[in-house]
């Protein structure tokens, strides 16, 4: 619901700045600052994401192993 309204309000925002460039009412410094700061943002959450799926592939590896030995060991004890 949050992220709704706040996908909303951007769009709203984003709309008028569309309206204000179109009357040159912007400067192209502006514009690039924020271009710049959305690219870092990006940047960041790239970072993050990647960080966590290594440590999800981490964990994927070691339940993996774990149930190679369980399997191993329940065979030889049922055979």
């Amino acid at each position: 619901m949050l992220k709704e309204f706040l996908m909303k309000i951007t769009d709203w925002v984003l709309q008028k700045e569309e309206e204000a460039a179109k009357n040159c009412a912007i400067p192209i410094e502006e514009l690039e600052k924020q271009i710049q700061k959305l690219q870092e943002k990006k940047e960041e959450l790239q970072k993050k994401c990647e960080e966590q799926i290594k440590t999800i592939d981490n964990l994927i590896q070691r339940i993996e192993k774990i149930k190679s030995e369980e399997k191993l060991k329940c065979n030889n004890k049922n055979s």
